[in-house]
């Protein structure tokens, strides 16, 4: 592993802003300079960490912790309200997979666009259009619309695509959790296979994967770091607070 940091995260928060009426999004931005029309909820407040070139490093936290709004604003999908971040090379990220397609396009016209958008040559492109394919292994529906397909065909596509970007920074939201257990193996394998040159931030509920994959875990708490360290201690930390916290809401309702 290097010294060098593949990712930095300094101060992030992040807001959304939250109307209670329909009309009040547009009294905001007509009268929003002389009075706020919305409230403010924080799913982000004042994260930081680094990731060193070659880590990886896994984030657990229950849902609504802020786990996939974090990776949404290293990924450049959406800005932080408070702080900044830096993310070195090239990123794939393995986010909502395929949420951005075009169901009027087929298999291969979309892997061609996402790939490019991923950052690769058109002359890129043609060279791993066929291998995009055989790791999707989807057979003639690549060649049909996306509109024909099943939510585990285009997580196939959206996988394969990533698998392909020649990316430095792999950043993966439950990917594992889409798709039948052929695909989810084959998921298992390419990060396993990734780890071994790459740098990995992943969010994932499989405490077990995240022991086996990472050299360090964070866990996310009301948006919030709440600890950051070894798998084994981070993990058994976690799940010991999920049970007790479960444990307290059975006997309140005893």
């Amino acid at each position: 592993m290097s010294s060098e940091l593949a990712i930095r995260c300094m101060g992030v928060g992040k807001a959304f802003q939250l109307y209670a009426h329909q009309n009040d999004q547009l009294k905001q931005v007509l009268f929003g300079l002389w009075k706020k029309f919305y409230k403010e909820k924080w799913v982000l407040n004042d994260v930081n960490f680094t990731v060193a070139r070659g880590e990886r490093v896994g984030i657990v936290g229950r849902n609504g912790a802020g786990k996939t709004t974090l990776l949404q604003i290293l990924c450049g999908i959406t800005q932080p309200t408070k702080g900044a971040f830096e993310v070195k090379g090239r990123i794939a990220p393995i986010l909502a997979l395929g949420s951005g397609f075009d169901g009027l396009l087929t298999g291969r016209e979309n892997a061609r666009i996402g790939a490019a958008i991923l950052g690769l040559s058109r002359k890129e492109v043609d060279a791993c259009i066929e291998d995009i394919a055989a790791f999707a292994d989807i057979g003639s529906f690549f060649e049909q619309p996306m509109r024909t397909y099943s939510m585990g065909m285009i997580a196939r596509v959206a996988f394969a695509i990533c698998a392909h970007a020649r990316a430095d920074v792999l950043i993966v939201d439950e990917a594992l959790s889409v798709g039948d257990e052929i695909f989810q193996k084959k998921c298992e394998d390419y990060i396993n296979e990734f780890a071994k040159t790459g740098t990995i931030l992943i969010v994932s509920h499989s405490l077990e994967f995240l022991q086996s994959l990472c050299t360090r875990v964070i866990w996310l708490e009301n948006g919030v770091v709440r600890e950051v360290g070894d798998p084994e201690k981070v993990t058994a930390d976690y799940r010991a607070a999920m049970l007790a916290e479960r444990q307290d809401q059975e006997s309140g309702a005893a």
